[in-house]
């Protein structure tokens, strides 16, 4: 899957939720492994700040990221819509200090997104894949967030509030594909209750009953139901009894979970990569999924490739009988014994090390290690097959190494190990020569790197 980004800059504009300034937002495209970045275009020197879990300075009713004094607030809906359109690079130009809160929700921003396109760039995605359960529980809160390993994104979120007129809810998304339908539109809500504490702490001062769900479930006397229209700059209403306040009914019964789920979104697209996991989130809010969030983006920082997954179980791409029929080598230099995974761009390639080998006795008698070199060539080997798997006729072709560059070996290879190779082309095939990026595996850990160029010549 490559990269996107859209195809035009579209604007929103609006009020913010609590500064209550008109802002415009300015959506940008943006280069091949850009990410998300936001830039303050009102201030003097324009500073930009990557929207990264690490960057997140307040999660008070909502996430807000900084960088010295410079603050971006209520940034999660703007992000969901892009994490869940699919977007991977895109530039943001605000002119003021936060996000445009709209209807409340995220379908304004698919909507625009919509009507620019997305563009498709010469680079793959990059996922980060959750390999094993990952949870984090906040004892004071009862918050928890856990992840599973899943072949795809997907949400489920349970929601607990102490009121009659919001009751524990769930919401569950199991393909992002289905963010518009069953999220984009869920509206940002808030008690009635809490109004004017956070008015009396300078928030919500954009606050208004068409960008937010107010839920009533305590009785409050008239003359203060008075002072808190006042305080938001609404026309007074007359409540006459609990529940939602709203003009616009709810769009589901369980709209506020919805939301809920809109936000972890918002929040997960701050690991900074598309994600390959299953999220269950209980009473989640901001903060938890702040601290969630750096925790993943430690290891990510960490990581300059993942693994390949590998399931011995599943049947390969390309078995050994058709890695015979695109590469000459032979016993005892056929290095790979299986293709699990193949594109145009790259190719995953199987190894298994047995105390067979024929270079063991040699290489050493008392310590069997596989030498350096032939790790390289099984890398190249694969990168063979990777180039040939799409020729017409590759029997008639064998690819020759040009140079080898930038060689690590990090940690033995011994009998007993599967070695995984991912090699990936890194420009275009041009004149025949192509420029590969290879890595070896041995579990998690890398084992082997090496650059190197191949050259496709047609066998006389």
């Amino acid at each position: 899957m490559e990269q996107l980004t859209i195809k035009a800059p579209f604007s929103v504009k609006g009020k913010g939720l609590h500064s209550g300034k008109e802002i415009t937002a300015v959506f940008n495209p943006a280069p091949v492994n850009h990410g998300y970045k936001f830039k303050r275009i009102d201030l003097e020197d324009q500073p930009v700040i990557d929207a990264l879990a690490e960057n997140v300075v307040d999660t008070t009713r909502g996430t807000v990221i900084g960088k010295k004094d410079v603050k971006i607030s209520t940034i999660e809906h703007a992000l969901a819509a892009l994490y869940a359109s699919g977007i991977d690079n895109c530039l943001i130009e605000l002119d003021g200090p936060e996000m445009p809160i709209l209807d409340g929700s995220s379908i304004i921003y698919l909507e625009e997104i919509d009507k620019v396109g997305l563009e498709s760039q010469n680079a793959d995605k990059d996922f980060f894949v959750i390999k094993e359960k990952l949870s984090l529980k906040d004892e004071a809160t009862g918050s928890m967030i856990t992840i599973y390993p899943e072949d795809s994104f997907s949400v489920e979120v349970m929601v607990e509030y102490n009121s009659p007129i919001l009751p524990n809810q769930f919401a569950m998304l199991d393909d992002i594909a289905e963010f518009r339908q069953e999220v984009a539109s869920a509206r940002t809500f808030v008690f009635v209750r809490e109004i004017e504490q956070l008015a009396e702490a300078g928030l919500i001062k954009g606050g208004d009953l068409d960008n937010a769900i107010v839920i009533y479930d305590e009785p409050v006397a008239p003359e203060k139901i008075k002072h808190l229209c006042d305080i938001m700059g609404v026309p007074e209403i007359e409540v006459n009894q609990l529940g939602y306040i709203n003009p616009k009914p709810l769009k589901w019964d369980n709209e506020p979970a919805r939301h809920k789920l809109m936000d972890v979104i918002g929040d997960f697209a701050l690991i900074g990569k598309p994600i390959k996991g299953r999220v269950v989130a209980m009473k989640p809010g901001h903060t938890i999924n702040n601290q969630f969030t750096r925790m993943i983006r430690k290891t990510v920082r960490h990581t300059e490739i993942q693994s390949p997954s590998y399931n011995p179980n599943v049947e390969p791409v390309i078995d050994i009988n058709g890695i015979r029929k695109l590469l000459p080598h032979r016993y005892p230099f056929l290095m790979i014994d299986k293709i699990i995974e193949i594109d145009r761009k790259h190719c995953i390639a199987v190894k298994n090390v047995t105390v067979n080998e024929p270079f063991f006795p040699g290489h050493f008698p008392q310590e069997p290690v596989m030498p350096g070199v032939l790790q390289v060539e099984a890398m190249a080997q694969a990168a063979g097959v990777l180039v040939l798997n799409y020729l017409e006729e590759p029997e008639r072709y064998s690819t020759y190494f040009l140079k080898i560059d930038n060689v690590k070996f990090r940690q033995k290879v011994v009998p007993g190990n599967t070695l995984l190779m991912n090699v990936s082309l890194t420009t275009d095939i041009r004149r025949g020569c192509a420029m590969v990026k290879g890595y070896a595996f041995v579990g998690e850990k890398i084992v082997c790197e090496a650059e190197f160029m191949a050259q496709i010549i047609k066998n006389k």
